[in-house]
């Protein structure tokens, strides 16, 4: 199989400049159509994880890019977003440049499964995937984020991985954990 490489116009969280990052599309479609969380989910889940201007939110499966968006805006943080679609990521990128986040955040086309995407920066993880990729990307959150980092799912639990919080909002049950100690 041919990888073309595709040049993409991400925004460097460091010195707010343009920047080109080059990376392999892709070679799978999504496993999961798109669907936003809501609004008030978002704001829900990034204060269950008590989000800060000192953490980085990575959300898996960014879509729009709604989660690291507000994570920016309502709480001073930094986010990255990842997402195998590159509408998506093309309507995240300018999402951030309407809502004046552009600098504190950036989107990456690739695989959520892909260990060539890093994810080792995050201290808090989001998700909106369904229970069978929550279960197969859980081995990768354990190996590769520090002890510590926070993970909050929409919807979706992680099997046996027993929750330390889980709340109700509206029709979406939310999951709260926290990375454990090695």
């Amino acid at each position: 199989m041919k990888l073309f490489a595709v040049a993409l116009v991400t925004l460097a969280i460091a010195s707010g400049t343009w920047q080109t990052q080059t990376t392999s599309p892709p070679q799978r479609r999504p496993d999961v159509i798109w669907l936003p969380t809501e609004d008030p989910v978002v704001t829900a889940m990034l204060n269950l994880a008590e989000v800060t201007q000192d953490d980085v939110v990575y959300d898996l499966g960014c879509g729009d890019g709604r989660i690291v968006i507000a994570a920016a805006k309502q709480f001073g943080a930094r986010g990255v977003g990842i997402d195998i679609d590159p509408e998506r990521i093309k309507e995240a990128n300018q999402n951030a440049q309407n809502a004046g986040v552009a600098e504190k955040v950036r989107f990456i086309l690739g695989d959520i499964f892909d260990p060539q995407v890093p994810i080792s920066e995050a201290t808090v993880v989001t998700l909106f995937l369904l229970p069978k990729l929550n279960l197969q990307l859980r081995p990768r959150l354990w190996k590769e984020l520090q002890p510590g980092t926070r993970v909050v799912s929409n919807s979706f639990d992680m099997g046996d991985w027993t929750p330390e919080t889980t709340r109700q909002f509206g029709n979406y049950t939310v999951y709260f954990w926290t990375i454990p100690r090695r």
